[in-house]
């Protein structure tokens, strides 16, 4: 097993930028794929994007095109998501989430076992 803690979150005004960190332990980080999903109240999880074990191969939903980078770090054990140009309907609780490799890119939640317990980011008009 994975577990995973994301950090980074916060207030930013629209237009700027943060970088958020998933920290992972107990199992071999390498071995996963990881994901960053998103979450507002009374909405359901939504896949953010994706990326390999060795971090070449990434997947993004459309609307995050451009403006978010997904990465990762083996050596350090963690992952990131860079947003930039964020917008007032970026507010959002983000997870990190990890599974198995498949043969395709998976971005349903339930395709993945390791969650983590979520950052708040709040993006001000």
């Amino acid at each position: 097993q994975v577990q995973l803690v994301e950090s980074g979150g916060g207030l930013v005004q629209a237009g700027g930028s943060l970088r958020l960190s998933c920290a992972a332990s107990g199992s071999t980080f390498r071995n996963y794929v990881m994901g960053w999903f998103r979450q507002t109240p009374g909405k359901e999880r939504e896949f953010v994007a994706t990326i390999g074990r060795i971090g070449i191969s990434t997947y993004y939903a459309d609307s995050m095109k451009g403006r978010f980078t997904i990465s990762r770090d083996n050596a350090k054990n963690t992952g990131y998501l860079q947003m930039n140009s964020l917008k007032p309907e970026d507010t959002a609780v983000y997870y990190c989430a990890a599974k198995s490799p498949s043969t395709a890119w998976r971005t349903r939640p339930e395709e993945f076992a390791y969650w983590g317990q979520g950052t708040q980011v709040t993006v001000s008009s």
